[in-house]
């Protein structure tokens, strides 16, 4: 029960620390209009302090077009 416990207040820390670095670099001041963006987001708060060892995710997606 212990180690879950640090697991999950590890985990919560890693997201939290990528979100500070999403917000420095500017992510949080309008929101996405694309969903690329949307994506950006998510990869630089998923990789958390992975963002101040150099590593920047650029997210890309595709949404289908209408025929």
């Amino acid at each position: 029960m212990r180690i879950g416990s640090i697991v999950g207040l590890f985990v919560v820390v890693w997201l939290i620390i990528g979100a500070v670095a999403a917000g420095q670099r500017g992510y949080f001041t309008a929101p996405p209009a694309q969903c690329s963006q949307l994506a950006t987001i998510a990869l630089n708060i998923v990789a958390g302090p992975l963002n101040y060892m150099g590593l920047d995710p650029q997210g890309g997606c595709e949404i289908p077009q209408p025929s």
